[in-house]
């Protein structure tokens, strides 16, 4: 089955390695709208609504985190990128860890927001794989609609009430079908720490301090993974802490969050 294309969105313009921003669960490209606006001049951010999100349909593909990855590189391919730096928030990580592991020589450097290199635990499973049924069975989105309260921190809670509508409105617009579909994907997924391990280009993690989903400690191993020697490469791995935001750093802080990719970017210009 040859995939059909995923839907793209230019949010910022400019020329040379785009960076391509994969975002999280239950959300789209829309979720990186105004962080992409706070990047350095000249830096081309494409966002790209994963399979079942936003814009982009299913085709009948089953859940996998793997269709996902090779899914935005017969994309960004197609649309004539020869390589781009790829930011995954959350789930768009396992997607960003994945395209790095299957289509290396397309990933110029890897951006990590708030997001993990290892798999589900069995009880994180389980609850993933209710959820899909849920929304299935309902027919309805009702299951994810909470999820705004744990995806950002205490401090938005108190003082960013704003961004709950828009976070309902982003959620509320996804389909039951790509919400299941999205759930089963990341619930298989394996741990993929050794990719980081392998890959030897620029690798950014950034984390909200408040965040309780993939908290500081997960940060913290994906850097020291992909800082660690090894027998194929030896990379290295800049940490970014968001201050006062949770999962949803790009979203509650994104001038913060924008900040830390146009590093990377630069990082990798330079080599091109």
């Amino acid at each position: 089955m040859t995939s059909p294309a995923l839907a793209t969105f230019t949010l910022h313009d400019g020329g040379g390695v785009p960076l391509v921003l994969l975002h999280g669960f239950p959300l789209d490209h829309r979720m990186w709208t105004a962080c992409a606006q706070h990047l350095p001049p000249g830096v081309r951010a494409i966002g790209v609504d994963l399979p079942g999100a936003g814009h982009s349909d299913l085709d009948g593909y089953q859940p996998s985190i793997e269709h996902a990855a090779d899914w935005v590189y017969r994309t960004m391919v197609a649309g004539g990128e020869g390589n781009a730096v790829v930011v995954g928030h959350s789930m768009g990580g396992y997607v960003a860890l994945a395209l790095a592991e299957r289509h290396p020589g397309f990933v110029a450097g890897l951006g990590l927001v708030n997001t993990k290199s290892t798999a589900d635990t069995e009880e994180a499973r389980a609850k993933r794989l209710r959820i899909a049924a849920a929304v299935e069975s309902e027919q309805t989105v009702a299951a994810v609609l909470g999820m705004p309260a744990d995806l950002v921190g205490g401090t938005s809670t108190e003082h960013r009430r704003h961004l709950f509508p828009l976070l309902d409105s982003w959620i509320r617009a996804q389909s039951p079908a790509g919400v299941a579909w999205a759930q089963r994907a990341m619930a298989t997924r394996p741990d993929r720490t050794a990719v980081l391990e392998r890959f030897d280009g620029p690798v950014a993690v950034v984390v909200g301090t408040e965040d309780a989903i993939a908290p500081l400690t997960e940060a913290e191993h994906m850097v020291l993974a992909a800082g660690a020697p090894s027998t194929l490469a030896g990379g290295d791995a800049a940490l970014t802490l968001v201050p006062r935001a949770g999962h949803l750093s790009v979203v509650e802080d994104p001038q913060a969050v924008a900040a830390a990719l146009g590093l990377l970017h630069a990082q990798v210009a330079a080599h091109h």
